[in-house]
């Protein structure tokens, strides 16, 4: 199994439950790994026959920065259903990062595993 990986995608945008960050667009960075059978490509050399990550970036920057979900748990469930239905990835690993949410932590966050159903 091969991977393509997304690492620290930066996306601004509202997110959380307390009143102010309601006002205010916060910087989260997001990680994605996904499975991709990379051999197709790898032999034609073609994006055709690629998981095109600047498409899944693309797509994932325009649901994060338009979102207002309050959870990162939320956002983080509509990330991967997007990946996993809009690209033919079988699973993803996403880990949604938000820095400075705590004064003495680098940032919080969640990390989630999905597979494609069907």
């Amino acid at each position: 199994m091969d991977i393509v990986f997304i690492h620290d995608l930066q996306i601004a945008t509202v997110i959380g439950v307390h009143g102010w960050e309601r006002e205010v667009r916060q910087t989260l960075s997001l990680d994605l790994e996904m499975a991709a059978d990379v051999d197709t490509a790898a032999s034609s050399d073609n994006v055709r026959d690629a998981l095109d990550y600047q498409a899944v970036a693309e797509r994932v920057t325009t649901l994060v920065a338009s979102s207002k979900c309050q959870l990162l748990e939320t956002l983080a469930e509509r990330v991967a259903e997007l990946v996993l239905n809009d690209f033919a990835v079988s699973w993803l690993q996403l880990r949604v990062s938000k820095p400075g949410a705590i004064s003495n932590a680098q940032a919080v966050g969640v990390v989630i595993k999905r597979e494609a159903r069907g």
